[in-house]
Parts: structure tokens; sequence; C-alpha cells
């Protein structure tokens, strides 16, 4: 690699060929050697990533697509040869969630696993005439990222402006259903989703997609066309589409208008509901492939542990492994719900803190022997009557949503009333910024002023005691008021 390095003794700029690569470098590549590679939990963590067992033809579109829904990607250096990459994003809080996303779920590049970890560089330093093509795709992508024009260069890749904000999705391979709040759980990951319709044409599902902004719409076809939703199946094929608006009349699991949640249903009824079905397929399943698809990886949920470690909490709130105040061990009934629980919850603020959740090398947490837990370290949470998903197979189950502002009350007493419930929440130290009661009154949506707000009155309130044997429950909701 050749280096433009600056002599500040002598304010001279003189290009230096550095050894580096035998240092630093080598210490990366030797790391390609399964034999010798480093596991991830030593290596310091650092915004340049090492991508290893890439496929012989993989473009450099490909390779960025797997940093993309993480943050920006400053920097791409390809070493075809080896089959291997290396990868620079803008931060290393965007490069840490990427590793422990990628940690749960195994990326795929063609149908073929690839593997990411640190690299030992702090940055990537390369040669803009020696990785011309590279840098070309990146500036293209980082124009899309930006909502700019990239700039137009004979000999070098250029991206079109969006011609639409409209997307024309088909799936092959579809031998398990994909369902409408699939697709938007999948592509809301890169901008605002406003309408959505589905149909079989040809003996083959498609959906017509539309996001706020053609940029947006740009962006999710560079990163998702040619991904698999699960392994090896349920292929996303995209196309920009000639229409520029969607004219949806019923809000229903065909079609979705989400800036017109008042619209029929189609049956006579208005779909004034927060939470809707999404069809026959398994939902842990489904909201675990949505998530793995907005990371641009095919869902590998088998043999995964259920059990997450939780990093960087406030020690002052909560009380955890003996050794490490600031961490604990969370055991899941299974895999999904694990990589489900990582998903939604790294990097959330809790406590004034920004948790770090990965999955844990422990396979189950161990309960102490009766009377040798004296610090009360660890409880059994099995019985607990804080579970809003325990029953299996039940529908509730697809109502699981990441954190946002806006939180889903229900198993509201009768006679509670707005103002109750307004004060109630704003007693928990948050701001009430709206509030809408459903039809029947026994459900409702309030929204606090932020997301942080929105964690800790849903863990001050969940399971609150109303009086006669009702018990609020609170969980995040997808809706805005």
């Amino acid at each position: 690699l050749r280096f433009l390095c600056s002599d500040v003794a002598v304010g001279v700029k003189v290009n230096y060929f550095i050894l580096l690569s035998f240092y630093q470098l080598t210490s990366d590549l030797s790391n390609g050697s399964d034999s010798k590679k480093q596991r991830l939990d030593e290596s310091p963590p650092s915004r340049v990533l090492h991508i290893r067992k890439l496929p012989n033809e993989v473009t450099e579109t490909e390779v960025i697509a797997l940093g993309l829904p993480f943050g920006k990607v400053t920097n791409i250096l390809m070493l075809k040869g080896k089959n291997q990459a290396f990868l620079e994003l803008s931060t290393e809080e965007a490069a840490i969630t990427m590793v422990n996303y990628y940690s749960a779920v195994t990326p795929q590049v063609r149908n073929s696993p690839v593997f990411i970890q640190y690299s030992n560089h702090k940055e990537l330093k390369t040669d803009s005439a020696l990785n011309q093509r590279a840098q070309a795709v990146l500036q293209a992508v980082s124009a899309v990222q930006d909502g700019s024009s990239p700039a137009s260069d004979q000999g070098v890749l250029e991206l079109a402006p969006p011609p639409s904000p409209v997307l024309r999705i088909i799936i092959d391979n579809m031998f398990y259903p994909v369902t409408l709040d699939v697709l938007q759980q999948i592509f809301s990951k890169f901008g605002t989703v406003m309408k959505i319709i589905t149909f079989t044409k040809n003996n083959q599902f498609q959906a017509l997609l539309q996001f706020s902004d053609p940029v947006n719409a740009q962006q999710a076809k560079l990163s998702l066309d040619g991904q698999n939703i699960y392994n090896s199946c349920c292929t996303l094929r995209i196309d920009f589409s000639k229409l520029v608006n969607l004219n949806v009349k019923y809000n229903n699991d065909k079609s979705r208008d989400y800036t017109r949640p008042d619209l029929p249903t189609g049956d006579g009824e208005s779909t004034n509901k927060d939470h809707s079905l999404l069809g026959a397929i398994s939902p842990l399943s489904a909201a675990a492939a949505a998530a793995a698809a907005a990371g641009r990886v095919a869902l590998s949920g088998s043999g995964v542990s259920g059990v997450l470690l939780a990093s960087n909490l406030n020690e002052e709130r909560v009380k955890i492994l003996y050794n490490k105040k600031d961490s604990a061990l969370i055991q899941l009934s299974d895999g999904n719900q694990a990589q489900l629980a990582m998903s939604h919850l790294n990097g959330q603020k809790v406590f004034g803190k920004v948790m770090r959740v990965t999955l844990s090398k422990h396979q189950t947490v161990a309960l102490p022997r009766e009377g040798l837990d004296d610090q009360l370290l660890t409880k059994d949470f099995s019985g607990s009557p804080l579970h809003r998903f325990k029953k299996p197979g039940s529908k509730n189950f697809q109502n699981i949503f990441p954190p946002s502002a806006t939180l889903h009350l229900s198993n509201i007493r009768d006679g509670v009333g707005e103002d109750d419930l307004r004060l109630l929440f704003s007693n928990s130290g948050g701001t009430v910024k709206a509030f809408k009661f459903f039809q029947d009154r026994k459900m409702a949506l309030i929204q606090m002023s932020s997301v942080e707000e929105a964690i800790q009155t849903l863990i001050d309130l969940h399971n609150y005691d109303m009086g006669g044997n009702h018990h609020l429950k609170v969980s995040f909701s997808k809706s805005t008021i």
C-alpha cells in the first residue's frame, strides 16, 4: 500500500512505501486462517472491520451493503486474491453494533457465509489510484446516503438519480409466507415507508412499496435487491416502479397507507387497532426474519444460545454480576427470542447509559442453590407476572416491536380516564406528548417525549396495579399518534 505522509518537521509532503503490510496488515490477514483467527471478544473494537471468506466474484457494492444499515461506510479495501476485504464505518459505535449483530446471525453474500471481526487498524488508509473502482462505488453509495448526486467521471461508476419513491418487489422461491408487515419492518430500516400494496401476478407474490423520499427507495434497492429473507429462499427482486404515488383505499392485510390510519378495512370496519396480524408465518420467526433481512443477512437461528450479555448498565439502578457490576446475563426461552431482543435493545439508553447487548458464550444461567445467593443477584422469572408474550403460539408475539416513544396500554380498568393515565405517566418522570383511547377504552396509545422516557415509564408502570384485579399492560407500539 502507498501512503501519503506529512513530515511535520520540514512541512514537506513525501510519498512513502511503508512496510505496514508486514506488520499491522498481516496481523489482520493472518486471521483469515481458521487456525490462527482471533476470537472476537479478544480483539479491541475498531471502526475498521475485517471481512473474510468472500465469494470469488463478489462486488464492492455487495460488501458495502453489509455495513449500510449500521451507519455511514467511509472506506473500503478489496483483497480479491485473498477473498477478503476491509470496511471502515464512520464511528466505532456503528462498527460495534454491526459486529454484535452479525455475531448472532451469520451474514451471507451470494448464499455463502462470510466472517466479520474487528481489524487491528483504527482507520483505513488506501491509495485511491490503486483502489479506484472500490472508491467509485463508495462515493456513489455515499451520495445516496447523503441525498446528493454522485459526481460523474469517465470510467467511474455513476449512480443515476432515483426515478421514483415507489419500488416494485417480487419474492422468488417463496417457501414461507411473506406478509405486508414483514415487508414494512424490512424496508423501514432505510426510511419512512408510507404505503404498501401486495398482490399476486403470474403466480408470484409481488408488492408496491412507497417511501417518503426517492433517495430512501434507491438505498433500499441497492442494499436489498437479491438478498434472502430466509436461508436460500424468499429472495427479494427489487426494481423502481413507473408509478410515483400509490392510491390505497383500504388498510388490511393486503394494503396499507401508514399516513391514513382512519381508512376502512374494506369490510365496513375502521382500522383503529395498534396491532395487526402477520398471517400464517410463525410470529417470532417473522419478527426475527425482518430484523435479519434489514441487516442484509439470511436468518439462521438454529443452535444460537438463548443467553444474552447486557453490559454498560447503571450500577446504581441494576444489581447483577458479582464481579462486574455493570453487566448481567439474561436467559430467554430460545435463540430466536434472544436474537430478537438483542436486535431491538442493543444501543438503547436505559437509566442514562447506552446499553450493550450481545450473545453470551453461556448456554444457560445457572440458579444458585437455596440460601447461597446472599446478594440476591440471581432471580428466576419463568413464573413472573411481568411477561407480556408468554403463551406459546399466542398472537401477541406479533406485537413485539423495538423501543419507541409511543406505548400501547391494555387491560385498562373501567372508569379510568385520559386525565388519570396522563397523570400516572407524568408522575413517572416523563412528559406526555399525546394520548388516544381505542374505541372500547380498554386499550390506548400514549406518546412520551423520547424513546428513553418511554423505556423508563414502561419499566415503572408495566403490571401497575390499578385495583379490582386490573394490572396495566404496557408495551412498545409501532404506531404514532
